[in-house]
C-alpha cells in the first residue's frame, strides 16, 4: 500500500434524528427533485441535481450554486442502495486535484414518527477535511430537517 493510500483513512462519524418516517427521509436523500431542495450547507446556496440515477452502480452529481456566484460540485457513484435502510456512494469533489474519492454511507433507523440518520465519511485525506466535510455535512443536515 502506498502512502497515499495509507493516509485516506480518516472518518468523520455524525447521527441527527428527523421528525419524519424513514420512507419520507430516505426518498429525501435518493429522489432528485426532493434532493435540489435541501441538499446544500446554508440557505445561501441554491442546488441542481444534472444527475442521480439511484441503481448500484449509477451516477450522481450535485452543484451547490452560492449566492456570491460560486459553484461547489460534487460526483460519484451509488455502491449499495437498500431502500428504506441504507445509501453508500463515492464523493469527490469537481475542484479536488486527488483521483481518490472518500466514501459516504447514510443509515436510516426507524423509530415510528422519527427516524435516526447516520452518516459515515471515509477515506477523507486529512483532519482539516474531515472538519470542513462535519461543517457542510451539519449544514446539509440543518437544512434537511427545515425540509422534512
Amino acid at each position: 500500500m502506498d502512502k497515499a493510500q495509507s493516509t485516506a483513512n480518516i472518518t468523520l462519524h455524525m447521527k441527527r434524528t428527523f421528525r419524519a418516517p424513514r420512507d419520507k427521509v430516505f426518498r429525501a436523500w435518493t429522489d432528485r427533485v426532493e434532493l435540489a431542495q435541501w441538499f446544500a450547507p446554508s440557505a445561501e446556496y441554491s442546488t441542481v441535481v444534472p444527475e442521480l440515477e439511484l441503481r448500484v452502480g449509477g451516477r450522481y452529481r450535485v452543484e451547490m450554486h452560492h449566492k456570491d456566484g460560486n459553484v461547489h460540485s460534487v460526483s460519484g457513484t451509488y455502491r449499495e442502495i437498500k431502500p428504506p435502510e441504507k445509501v453508500v456512494f463515492t464523493w469527490r469533489w469537481d475542484r479536488d486535484a486527488s483521483p481518490e474519492h472518500s466514501v459516504v454511507t447514510i443509515e436510516f433507523q426507524d423509530l415510528g414518527n422519527s427516524t435516526e440518520v447516520t452518516l459515515i465519511h471515509e477515506r477523507l485525506p486529512n483532519a482539516e477535511e474531515r472538519e470542513k466535510h462535519a461543517h457542510g455535512w451539519n449544514g446539509c443536515m440543518d437544512q434537511l430537517a427545515k425540509f422534512l
